[in-house]
């Protein structure tokens, strides 16, 4: 008896510890906009102007202003709609605005340097965010580089690939679009 409730209280402590590590994960993949957003004693108003659609991934730029002080921060936010036999989902990613020039430089590197290349072996490129969204390409079975933007960490239901080149191009588009619409 006095087994079967040690086990019980170590498996608790095993779940306890588990969730809470996956709380601090979850915080430490915030973005800085998400953080300011979600700031307890503030008033926050949020704004989203849409930029475009990219397959089943709309982008946006998100603006949160604090009603009280007046302090304000931007953010690409992009959300992907998600699908499955168990029905729909709705992914969403956030881009803080201090990324975004990373994030577009990255993106016209993999244009210019990578796509003109041949990959002998499997090899991604990518770009990842504090937020934990992540965009770039790999080079598959098909022997061609495939390009996505993974709009959560942890979720492979969040993945939009791109099915044509212009679909990457009109990406940078935009972004570059977005850039002129942040605070």
């Amino acid at each position: 008896m006095k087994k079967a409730i040690t086990l019980t209280f170590f498996c608790l402590a095993l779940t306890i510890a588990s969730y809470s590590q996956s709380l601090q994960n979850k915080n430490e993949q915030q973005s800085n906009a998400e953080k300011f957003s979600e700031t307890s004693g503030t008033l926050i108003q949020k704004e989203f102007i849409d930029i475009g659609t990219i397959g089943s991934t709309k982008i946006q730029v998100a603006v949160f202003t604090d009603v009280i002080s007046g302090k304000k921060s931007s953010a690409v936010r992009f959300e992907k709609s998600a699908y499955s036999s168990l029905g729909s989902d709705t992914k969403v990613g956030v881009l803080d605005a201090d990324e975004l020039d990373g994030l577009i430089k990255s993106l016209k590197i993999i244009s210019d340097k990578v796509f003109p290349t041949i990959a002998t072996n499997y090899t991604e490129v990518s770009f990842v965010s504090r937020g934990g969204l992540s965009a770039g390409c790999f080079w598959g079975k098909d022997k061609k580089w495939s390009t996505y933007i993974k709009v959560e960490k942890y979720d492979g239901d969040s993945y939009q690939f791109f099915s044509k080149k212009d679909d990457f191009d009109n990406f940078i588009t935009y972004l570059e679009k977005a850039k002129t619409q942040m605070i």
